[in-house]
């Protein structure tokens, strides 16, 4: 799939939305860190780089090493979520996403991320972005995305069901997470691309939502 030429209009009553690669662009230091530790197992960077994003640090490295101890696992884990939280140089806003957010006040939305509480909100504040009043974090589910868990959490924390929401998702893990959740998908950049999101765009600033009224958001996409 390619982002599309031709307008999509989208209907919902909520929108749950991914931090990493939807709202927030860090990639630079996903990056270093990853690369770093994928030399540290002997492993190879591209092919790391392929697993890690969307997903929580040790559900990667599970899937990566799955000989791996748990507890080794997820000690790297809180390690490198150190190094991530202390990393801010090159994080930046996805095109777009002030003006999206700004929308949005007032309107049912939810941040649902694979970072935990302090590296979700370093980011959002690097990137110079209002931190949705929900959140579901890594602390905040059991299993990782692409499990559906957080979304559908998303969803029953503001009040709706699955088929009133839609999600905003550039990994593969996510759109995964989103589409197990029985939700639509909005693919955000080039990553989203290859896996099948209901409809894929460049970035936030092909987004345009409005309220349709009796609580119906009408979402322009393209």
């Amino acid at each position: 799939m390619t982002a599309t030429a031709t307008p999509t209009v989208l209907t919902a009553r909520a929108l749950l939305l991914d931090m990493d690669g939807t709202l927030v662009n860090s990639d630079a230091v996903v990056e270093r860190i990853w690369r770093r530790w994928a030399d540290q197992q002997g492993l190879d960077g591209d092919e790391v780089m392929k697993v890690v994003h969307g997903r929580q640090g040790q559900a990667s490295m599970a899937l990566l090493l799955p000989d791996r101890p748990v507890e080794q696992n997820l000690a790297d884990n809180a390690r490198m979520l150190a190094a991530e939280t202390a990393d801010m140089d090159g994080v930046v806003e996805i095109p777009g996403a002030t003006a999206f957010l700004r929308y949005l006040q007032g309107h049912p939305h939810a941040l649902v991320t694979s970072a935990d509480v302090a590296l979700s909100t370093a980011r959002m504040n690097a990137a110079g972005l209002p931190l949705p009043d929900v959140r579901v974090t890594a602390e905040s589910v059991s299993a990782s995305k692409p499990d559906p868990e957080g979304f559908l959490k998303g969803a029953a924390e503001l009040g709706f069901t699955p088929a009133d929401c839609v999600v905003f998702e550039d990994s593969g893990a996510g759109i995964a997470a989103g589409q197990a959740a029985g939700m639509r998908v909005v693919g955000i950049g080039p990553r989203a691309a290859a896996h099948g999101p209901d409809v894929v765009v460049r970035d936030l600033t092909q987004v345009r939502v409005e309220a349709a009224g009796d609580g119906v958001l009408r979402i322009h996409v393209g």
